[in-house]
């Protein structure tokens, strides 16, 4: 797991545009508008999010519109899956000791 990845994501005004950018693609002024942050701002987060690969950037006429790219989010997910197992098992043991330790139900 990339760490650029999670210190784009760690900060709460990035975390906000990639929120709002999984209900659509956005010109970087309604980024702006709509989380009330200044453009200068925006444009230097967004520098950040397409730096990690979360964002891809598409020139339109003068504007540029931001997509967020699912990739990385693919690649935290079967990252986090791969700790399923990991769980598993240590439940399991919990499970299996909890059952050793009770007292034996039985006819009183």
């Amino acid at each position: 797991m990339q760490a650029t990845l999670f210190r784009a994501l760690g900060e709460p005004s990035r975390l906000d545009i990639v929120e709002l950018l999984r209900e659509r693609p956005y010109p970087v002024g309604e980024i702006a508008e709509a989380l009330d942050i200044r453009q200068p701002q925006v444009s230097k987060h967004l520098k950040v999010l397409a730096d990690g690969g979360i964002v891809t950037v598409e020139p339109r006429a003068r504007q540029r519109i931001y997509h967020l790219h699912a990739e990385p989010f693919d690649r935290i997910a079967r990252w986090v899956d791969s700790f399923e197992r990991l769980w598993e098992v240590r439940l399991d043991s919990l499970g299996d000791y909890l059952e050793n330790i009770a007292p034996e139900e039985g006819p009183s």
